[in-house]
């Protein structure tokens, strides 16, 4: 047991620190490092450390720790420490991949059946294949190689990646603001480093490999929250978005930052966005051709939070009038409980992404009535007071033989929202964000990257929350998501990818400030710096040549929707 001490005992010394870990006050030389901190005051039998939160910022082990605060442990079950585990265990592999293949060529795709799923040109993907890159990547874990970190001037990096063939690297670092750069090594692989750097190779043996299609998926191990269901099993809908999402930034020429920053740099970001929003209007417009061939009356949307559903369905309600189907847009929001009479989850707080938070009774009545042409008191939720109106001021809705229902909300697809309704009458679209751009051929963006952003600025803009407060309830948000939302995805007749290759440097315009209003001392504080340091790969374009219809105007603002 760790012996509590005396904080204001040695303030003035300047030779000391007062660092607080677990329910601890301690004492500790300056200049200490968190390896050293951890081996002397830290259970032998405790979690395995990758590294450290330490005065909310995110760090290695080999860190000194040069003024007082708080040191929080990360190892690969925690949300940050998964982070650094994901990162570290990709290196392994694309280390592997070129000691076994020096002139084939490994890309890194999107999240897919809890890991990545990679594409690769030169030897074919099979079982044997993945037994080759098993075997070393369990040797190795066994070899304990350490990850070395080096800082070199850009240009010396690009005189690198050069020589090593990595365009999409040497690209990145045409628009890299500072004047050095870290990269990390293992063995004969060298890589830009974006995040902390893990002692060595033996951290990291819990993984499963596993074919997809032409591809393969590097599963990661469970973070160990109970509250979090796996999703491991095969999704070939999802697949096959992804890969789609992705064709298509290859064919517009705008598959990594690089590619972006040059768009932005040269021009041709002006017709990079007309291109990606007349896809996105096309792809709409199909699944509006599709709900009126098959002739259903109930459409329902759904995705995680800020995925653009609002948009998507206002811009569908406009294609299915083309075909001459008329809508009748009624959201899932306006269904919920009074805040008083909302479900409270396992931390004492609200749980709005609960199906228990909706009066699903009330809402499939409504559905039900509307279908038999009868008229409707549909009801309206105030988010500021957290009530739902009273039906004196609930707003009437008919729907006629010719029209159909959108109902948007994040529990479209869970079947008990449709229970008892005439199932071949319905139409389920899953909406979400899928970000095809990736960093380089080696570092992926992360896929909730783009949905946070988007929910910072508008939470900022329209709710009056802070970067802070958005931050520090998205995890609360994503164990929802994963919890009521995505394992329904794969009963949706569609998927639809939100994510615009060019919102990056738009929603930098607007992130960047915000964030900045975040003081270090605030817990949110680590996430806020890992944000700042990806929005500042991007160079900056300004929204004035994004349409008033485009999605990315639910978020931040100028939108001819009302919302």
């Amino acid at each position: 047991m760790v012996e509590k001490m005396n904080v204001g005992a040695l303030k003035n010394d300047e030779n000391f620190v007062n660092i607080y870990f677990h329910d601890s006050c301690l004492s500790v030389p300056h200049g200490i490092t968190v390896r050293e901190f951890l081996q002397k005051y830290a259970a032998d039998d405790g979690p395995v450390a990758l590294a450290a939160n330490l005065n909310n910022r995110v760090v290695s082990l080999d860190a000194p720790i040069c003024s007082g605060g708080t040191i929080e442990v990360l190892t690969a079950h925690s949300h940050e420490g998964a982070r650094i585990y994901r990162r570290h265990i990709c290196m392994m592999l694309y280390a592997v991949f070129y000691k076994l293949y020096p002139e084939g060529q490994i890309r890194v795709g999107q999240s897919i059946s809890e890991g990545y799923y990679f594409e690769v040109k030169g030897p074919k993907v099979d079982e044997a294949f993945l037994q080759k890159i098993d075997a070393g990547l369990k040797a190795l874990v066994a070899a304990k190689k350490p990850f070395k970190l080096m800082r070199v001037a850009v240009e010396e990096a690009q005189r690198i990646f050069l020589k090593r063939g990595e365009q999409s690297k040497r690209q990145l670092l045409d628009t890299w603001a500072p004047t050095h750069v870290n990269l990390i090594e293992l063995e004969d692989f060298i890589d830009i480093c974006y995040g902390p750097v893990a002692p060595d190779t033996s951290f990291f043996g819990e993984y499963k490999l596993l074919l997809q299609g032409e591809d393969f998926i590097l599963q990661f191990p469970d973070q160990k929250d109970p509250n979090i269901p796996r999703l491991e099993k095969p999704q070939p809908a999802l697949y096959a978005t992804l890969k789609r999402s992705r064709s298509w930034s290859r064919l517009v020429g705008v598959s990594h930052v690089g590619d972006l920053n040059a768009a932005c740099i040269s021009g041709q970001i002006c017709d990079v966005i007309k291109i990606n929003e007349a896809l996105h209007e096309k792809l709409i417009a199909d699944i509006a051709d599709d709900i009126a061939t098959k002739n259903c009356h109930m459409v329902f949307i759904a995705g995680p939070s800020s995925a653009g559903k609002t948009t998507f369905t206002k811009r569908l309600a406009i294609q299915l009038q083309v075909v001459g189907r008329r809508p009748v847009l009624i959201s899932m929001d306006d269904y919920y409980r009074n805040r008083c009479d909302m479900p409270v989850g396992p931390d004492g707080k609200i749980d709005f992404e609960a199906l228990d938070a909706l009066d699903v009774p009330l809402l499939l009545s409504n559905m039900s009535d509307l279908l038999e042409g009868k008229k409707v008191p549909v009801p309206t939720f105030d988010f500021k007071s957290g009530t739902r109106c009273k039906l004196e001021d609930c707003r009437i809705f008919e729907m006629a033989p010719d029209q159909v229902l959108l109902m948007e909300g994040i529990h479209g697809l869970n079947p008990k929202i449709s229970a008892g309704l005439p199932k071949d009458e319905q139409y389920h679209i899953f909406i979400n964000a899928l970000t095809p751009l990736a960093i380089d051929n080696h570092n992926r963006i992360q896929t909730s990257d783009a949905r946070l952003l988007r929910r910072i600025v508008r939470d900022r803009h329209y709710r009056g929350y802070s970067a802070a407060h958005t931050i520090q309830n998205w995890p609360l948000v994503r164990r929802g998501e994963r919890a009521h939302i995505f394992p329904y995805e794969h009963t949706a007749d569609v998927i639809f990818d939100s994510s615009l290759i060019y919102e990056f440097p738009v929603l930098k315009v607007f992130a960047e400030r915000y964030l900045h209003e975040v003081p270090r001392s605030n817990p949110a504080f680590s996430e806020v710096y890992r944000l700042r340091e990806f929005l500042a790969l991007f160079v900056a374009i300004l929204p004035g040549d994004i349409p008033q219809t485009s999605l990315l105007r639910e978020f931040i603002g100028g939108s001819s929707f009302t919302y």
